[in-house]
């Protein structure tokens, strides 16, 4: 049995086939660029099937279970038919927050969806501006592709629905969400990995699939790519090494300060907590370029600290682990010795990392016992031994770091069903 799982960002699609054993047996990539954002949902219908034609046949025809994820609060609006109404919003089209005007007697104070990017206040702003038809449908982009395989409407998943209001503690639409009108165009919400229904006769002929293949639920990128990781305990989280600093903690306990950015998702009986800070990589790239860091990282003596006390931002403003719209950044003194500088930075930045976790273990959550690495700076060793040092843990490499890996794991698991 063949597993197939599709990762859609925002400038390319990515497709891995894994088996039973969890060994990839293919991988394909698509890129794309969109100018005209109306043809959005167009351009990612053709992308989903020009990436589906590049798996070789006689692996598609082995492919017995398929899931997709896209990116979170990147939002649609169709008809009965799969048609669009309007074009797509994306993740980061930030909307007029005073749409929540009119609702604040009903939406809970200091709530996820109390945001310009939710996909709550993206669905009103359709509301308000007269684009919903009585045979709409409003769906997530990880929704649509997916109905594009199967035919189905109307389907969604509760890592997607968190940011409509959905409640994944107690798994349906809280009573206030039901209250407003646009409560009858809703997605119905499944677990992730949840089998919908077996692929279309279209589908099934065009690109040679087997005719019992399931499409099931998917997931968001973020969280796709923390599956791919390989955690499974509490305690165990994921540190990615982007241009910011992004933790993620298995927890057994659901903590919250959205204040500061921090929220759960559901994985099944467990929690997926933490924040992101405006550290980072995209810090250590103001000062060096990779080949300085790579080779300035290599003449760190990690036995040694510099004593330097920064706080790594490229302006003012944090809000993980420290909720501080005003904090400075702090990158003084700076030393001659460009060794010891970036040693400095690198220190700090672990040091912020260690106070995140300690913050989420402050709210509640499992305390960390392993972190596995993500991102751009996962490959650097000393850096590893850096932030081994003051998270006082085990800091290991991710395994696989592919979000499309993730939804192929997630597709994987829909047999569990």
């Amino acid at each position: 049995m063949l597993f197939l799982g599709i990762d859609f960002g925002t400038s390319g699609a990515r497709a891995i086939v894994i088996n039973n054993s969890e060994e990839i047996v293919t991988q394909v990539n698509y890129s794309f660029s969109y100018q005209n954002t109306n043809d959005l949902a167009k351009g990612w219908k053709n992308s989903l099937y020009l990436l589906l034609e590049k798996i070789p046949i006689d692996v598609r025809k082995k492919i017995e279970v398929i899931s997709i994820n896209g990116t979170s609060s990147t939002v649609l609006l169709c008809n009965s038919e799969g048609i669009l109404i309007e074009k797509p919003i994306l993740y980061n089209d930030a909307q007029d927050i005073t749409i929540l005007d009119k609702f604040q007697t009903i939406i809970p104070n200091n709530h996820l969806v109390r945001s310009s990017t939710s996909s709550l206040v993206k669905l009103l702003w359709w509301y308000q501006t007269k684009k919903i038809q009585l045979d709409s449908y409003f769906l997530h982009q990880a929704d649509w592709l997916g109905f594009l395989l199967h035919g189905k409407l109307g389907i969604s998943d509760y890592h997607n629905a968190l940011k409509l209001g959905y409640d994944v503690e107690n798994l349906c639409y809280p009573d206030w969400l039901k209250t407003l009108s646009i409560y009858s165009i809703l997605p119905q919400v499944f677990p992730p990995g949840t089998p919908i229904q077996t692929v279309s006769n279209e589908i099934s002929k065009r690109f040679s699939f087997p005719k019992h293949c399931l499409v099931c639920t998917g997931t968001t990128d973020s969280i796709a790519a923390f599956l791919a990781s390989g955690v499974k305990h509490p305690g165990e989280a994921v540190t990615s090494l982007g241009s910011t600093l992004v933790l993620k903690l298995l927890s057994n306990t659901r903590v919250e300060d959205i204040s500061s950015g921090i929220y759960s998702h559901r994985l099944g009986n467990l929690w997926l907590t933490g924040g992101a800070s405006n550290t980072g990589g995209a810090v250590l790239k103001h000062f060096f370029n990779d080949e300085a860091l790579e080779l300035l990282s290599q003449q760190i003596d990690t036995k040694k600290q510099t004593n330097l006390d920064y706080y790594p931002l490229l302006k003012p403003g944090e809000r993980f682990p420290i909720n501080d719209s005003k904090l400075a950044p702090k990158l003084e003194p700076k030393p001659d010795n460009k060794v010891e500088f970036l040693q400095g930075l690198l220190e700090n930045i672990a040091k912020i990392e260690a106070l995140g976790y300690e913050k989420l273990q402050t709210l509640g959550a499992t305390p960390v016992t392993k972190v596995y690495t993500a991102g751009g700076g996962a490959k650097n060793k000393n850096w590893a031994k850096i932030r081994e040092h003051y998270l006082q843990v085990p800091v290991k490499i991710s395994s696989q770091t592919e979000a499309a890996y993730g939804t192929a794991l997630l597709a994987k698991r829909s047999q569990n069903y």
